[in-house]
């Protein structure tokens, strides 16, 4: 295998009930776990989404509400997928804006945080878009020379991805092996992202930045200051939780510094204040 492996790498992909980040569900999960040694585990798994699957979604991956009537809720299989997946590096196709977000809001809404941590998510498409521009079908054709016969069933996508991503890295010389670089070269903003959903971002000097609408490019201290119901808002409108369990964070950091700024200030006050009365 031509990928530099330091932990294990978990390619995955979603059969959900649409493609409302804050509002659909998974039905479906497949999973091919890499290990360092090169061993692969697989793992697929339907889901009962617990809402009805629209029609016009069944008609794309097949999966009826009849289907997944008797399969496990999200909630009772998440202890099962957060020990597969561990601490793994995660690799999908459009993951960095569709799977891994989706993932995370499912996770949340059951109490379990998914954490950014020392993890790296590598997104084919990404590459695959950067290199040739095209879609997963005319990437399986183009890099492995094979037609998907079984699209949108979650196992089977995830099977061409990992075919696609081993092929990216042969035929780009440039290409980076090791997942790091890859999760780097797979990015498509140039700013650090903060939040699955990108909605919050780092610019050059490591601030915490809106990264989209009318402030995009703007701190959150200067958000603040110009309209301080921006934050409210972003907390009661349709994002994502994890968005907005990040909005908090970083909001609180904010206040913590400002709150110690002024508390500094005041004891430098003081300070003058009784050196001036001393010297009287």
């Amino acid at each position: 295998m031509s990928l530099l492996l330091t932990k294990p790498l978990c390619v995955f992909d979603l059969e959900t009930t649409g493609l409302q980040i804050t509002k659909d569900r998974i039905v479906q999960i497949g999973i091919i776990k890499i290990e360092p040694n090169g061993n692969q585990i697989e793992l697929s798994q339907l889901i009962n989404p617990e809402i009805i699957i629209p029609e016009e979604t069944i008609a794309i991956h097949g999966i009826t509400n009849e289907k997944v009537s008797n399969e496990p809720t999200f909630r009772e299989f998440a202890p099962t997928l957060t020990s597969f997946i561990n601490d793994s590096d995660l690799a999908g196709y459009n993951s960095n804006k569709f799977d891994i977000p989706i993932l995370a809001e499912e996770l949340l809404r059951c109490g379990i945080e998914f954490n950014l941590g020392n993890r790296n998510f590598v997104d084919v498409q990404n590459i695959f878009h950067k290199m040739e521009q095209r879609t997963l079908a005319a990437a399986y054709q183009f890099y492995c020379n094979k037609e998907i016969k079984n699209a949108h069933d979650a196992l089977y996508d995830t099977k061409a991805t990992l075919e696609v991503l081993i092929a990216q890295t042969k035929r780009y010389e440039q290409l980076s092996k090791d997942i790091k670089g890859l999760a780097e070269f797979s990015r498509i903003s140039t700013n650090e992202i903060v939040d699955f959903a990108g909605r919050l971002a780092k610019n050059e000097k490591g601030e915490i930045i809106y990264n989209f609408g009318k402030h995009k490019g703007k701190t959150l201290e200067q958000v603040m200051s110009q309209e301080p119901g921006y934050y409210g808002w972003m907390l009661e409108a349709d994002f994502p939780l994890h968005t907005k369990q990040c909005l908090k964070e970083e909001m609180a950091k904010l206040k913590n510094v400002k709150s110690e700024e002024n508390s500094i200030s005041l004891e430098d006050k003081l300070s003058l204040l009784k050196n001036k009365f001393n010297s009287k």
